[in-house]
Formats: structure tokens, C-alpha cells, sequence
């Protein structure tokens, strides 16, 4: 089996699409930067988001079944960073939120942002494999924008290759 630290440096060169996983729990706001997070199926429309079992969100989105998935730009490099160094609803003073049908947190100027509501829970040792069905999804305006990677344990953003 490979060990803890080999695994980590492996998955350094992994690179991840940065997410703000966010709920609503008692009128306030949990939210936490992951990016293990992929489409599982087209119909329905649904997510698979792995998530800490440590982390503050963890357990409000399991009692509230309900999740949303902002896909962040570069552009939100200062909101990420906060999530990152603050705790509780102080992770929400930076962004414009809104919500959608289930009323989890929508950053407003997300790159993309998926309104799902939690229909499975399986054990994945350290973390909750939570698969979630895209209740609504607001997509960005802006026609250029990207998503934000996390890469050698930093951000970085996508490559385009010419042509």
C-alpha cells in the first residue's frame, strides 16, 4: 500500500477544478473549499462531491440534505483564500450570495453554480461520498470566464493548447 506522503505528493500533480461546497442550516450559512467534486450522470442531473467528515459543513449538509457546488474563476482567488483562513458565516462576508431552489448559497459570479439536493451518502474512510441531483444550476454571463485549479498545492489556472 502506498504511504500517506507519497499519495499526497501524487495527487499534488492531480490537478482539481477549486468549489465552494456550501448549505444552509437554521438560516446560516456553511460553506467549505473542496475540489473533489465530478458529474456522476446526465439523467438525472447529478454530482459526486467527497467531503471531509472534519469539516463544519459536513454534518449540517447531511441533516439539511441539500449542497450547492460553486465553480470558482480566477477572479475569486480573495473569496477562496478567505473561505480558507476564516471559520462559520464569517467565510460568507466576501462575494455576492444568493440562493436557489434549495436555498444553499450561490456565490453570484461563479464560473457555474449546481443547487442540488443530497440522495445518497456512502463511507469513503475520511470523507462522505455524497451524491447529489441538480435541482437548478446558475451559469456565468461572462463569456470568458475560466475555473480556478488547485495544482502543486497552489492555484493555478487552465492551459489552453494552440489550435
Amino acid at each position: 500500500m502506498a504511504q500517506r506522503s507519497s499519495f499526497a505528493d501524487a495527487m499534488a500533480r492531480f490537478p482539481g477544478a477549486v468549489t465552494i461546497i456550501t448549505t444552509r442550516e437554521y438560516d446560516l450559512p456553511y460553506g467549505m473549499v473542496a475540489t473533489a467534486v465530478c458529474s456522476l450522470s446526465a439523467d438525472p442531473p447529478s454530482l459526486i462531491v467527497c467531503l471531509n467528515k472534519d469539516t463544519s459543513a459536513h454534518d449540517p449538509i447531511l441533516r439539511q440534505k441539500l449542497f450547492a457546488v460553486n465553480l470558482v474563476s480566477g477572479e475569486h482567488v480573495h473569496v477562496v483564500r478567505h473561505f480558507m483562513a476564516s471559520k462559520g458565516r464569517d467565510r460568507f462576508n466576501l462575494g455576492d450570495w444568493k440562493t436557489l431552489v434549495t436555498g444553499a448559497p450561490i456565490l453570484d459570479n461563479a464560473t457555474v453554480a449546481f443547487d442540488c439536493e443530497l440522495s445518497e451518502v456512502h463511507d469513503g474512510f475520511t470523507h462522505s461520498i455524497l451524491i447529489g441531483t441538480v435541482k437548478d444550476c446558475h451559469i456565468s454571463t461572462v463569456v470568458d470566464q475560466t475555473c480556478l485549479l488547485w495544482h502543486g498545492r497552489d492555484f493555478a489556472g487552465p492551459s489552453r493548447l494552440p489550435g
